[in-house]
């Protein structure tokens, strides 16, 4: 029994580290209405991505227009409304909270005062402290913390790796060097370890759904969105492959995968045995259901569409 525990911890926090080494958030939105975007991932569901971002899971569905008795589908985007119970700008937080830093890319003709002002009048003498930066060495690309998600400490895996009073210190001399910008694609889901209680969204098979029409196929021949970014290192793998039910792609070609062993976030080349091919990012491994056995990856439905493999099983080249 004691073995048996010691080996859930040690998975858990095995799963929990992968969050912790991408935690920037990149904030969008203007006019006082701001949000981080996170895709969805296999095995998330409304209440582990409410626990990630410490808000109600029915107001993200809220704001995302969306049904929250409708269980999410992998690589569905969600946009996560920063609010004054989750969004942070004075570095006030309780006991078992972490703030989490969120960042602003700067854009062409932007500087301190202009950022200070989109972004709640924030002053800019705590933008230069949160940076450690002078206000004069703003430039284009920087990344610039401008506030900082609040989650709850033992909940969300955001909090691992962050210190209890995050970037504190006299503003530097010169530009620090930028951050990556998180991208939610690239994390692992906790929903079935966090907690046990909350109903687990669904990854559908479709070898008996109705195929769809891929209108991005029509009108493009560059096997999707990632082609530019496939760098490829000589490694290649063959096998079965099956779908999985997505709302990327149709329109914008971004096919997305998912396969043991592989880096998230990883482009790769996916090939049938009719020739065609297109070019997916990996989300995540292979869900631990009964679906996915004598599968080396799962694509999702648009990607088969353009492949013109239909939504069922298939024999299919990998390269990445």
């Amino acid at each position: 029994m004691k073995n048996r525990i010691a080996i859930l911890i040690f998975l858990i926090f095995s799963i929990f580290a992968g969050y912790s080494q991408q935690t920037q958030l990149k904030i969008e939105g203007t006019n006082g209405k701001f949000y981080l975007v996170h895709m969805v991932v296999a095995k998330e569901n409304w209440y582990s991505i409410g626990r990630l971002f410490n808000l109600s899971p029915h107001e993200i569905a809220s704001f995302n227009n969306m049904s929250f008795d409708k269980p999410l589908e992998v690589a569905t985007q969600l946009n996560i409304p920063l609010t004054a119970n989750n969004f942070d700008q004075k570095q006030i937080k309780v006991s078992g909270e972490t703030l989490v830093p969120v960042y602003h890319v700067v854009e062409e003709q932007e500087w301190m005062y202009k950022i200070s002002s989109i972004y709640n009048d924030v002053p800019v003498t705590s933008l230069e402290k949160w940076n450690k930066i002078k206000k004069d060495d703003v430039k284009q690309g920087t990344q610039l913390i401008v506030g900082f998600l609040k989650v709850k400490t033992d909940l969300s895996p955001l909090a691992l790796g962050i210190s209890s009073n995050p970037v504190i210190g006299e503003p530097a001399t010169s530009a620090s060097n930028s951050s990556p910008l998180y991208r939610p694609e690239q994390v692992k889901t906790t929903a079935s370890t966090v907690s046990n209680t909350s109903p687990a969204s669904t990854i559908v098979p479709l070898s008996n759904a109705s195929e769809k029409t891929n209108n991005y196929a029509i009108t493009h021949s560059n096997g999707g969105f990632f082609s530019i970014e496939y760098a490829g290192s000589g490694k290649s793998a063959s096998g079965v492959a099956g779908t999985f039910k997505s709302t990327s792609g149709w329109t914008d070609g971004k096919y997305y995968a998912l396969m043991n062993s592989i880096p998230v976030g990883s482009i790769i080349r996916v090939s049938g045995l009719n020739g065609k091919t297109i070019y997916a990012k990996v989300l995540g491994q292979l869900p631990e259901m009964k679906e996915s056995n004598g599968l080396i990856i799962r694509i999702s439905n648009a990607a088969s569409a353009e492949l013109g493999l239909g939504e069922g099983k298939f024999p299919v080249d990998i390269k990445y």
